[in-house]
C-alpha cells in the first residue's frame, strides 16, 4: 500500500524520475494547493525498495 500526503506534497516530482519500476505518475486533477500531485497508478509494481520514501523532501509518502 502506498500513501501519498497531499497535505505534505510540495509536487517536486523527486518520486516519480527515482522510482526503478515507475510506478508513480502525475495525476491529472489540481489539489487544494494548486499543483498536480504524483499518483501511484501503478501500486503492483512496487518493489518496496524505499527510494521514494527516502528521497522525498517533504516525508509525503510511506509504503506498508
Amino acid at each position: 500500500m502506498i500513501e501519498i500526503n497531499e497535505r505534505f506534497c510540495k509536487g517536486c516530482y523527486i518520486c516519480i524520475f527515482v522510482c526503478p519500476k515507475k510506478v508513480f505518475e502525475k495525476s491529472d486533477k489540481l489539489n487544494k494547493k494548486g499543483i498536480y500531485p504524483p499518483i501511484a497508478k501503478y501500486p503492483e509494481k512496487c518493489s518496496r525498495c524505499n527510494l521514494c520514501v527516502l528521497q522525498c523532501p517533504d516525508q509525503a509518502i510511506s509504503i506498508e
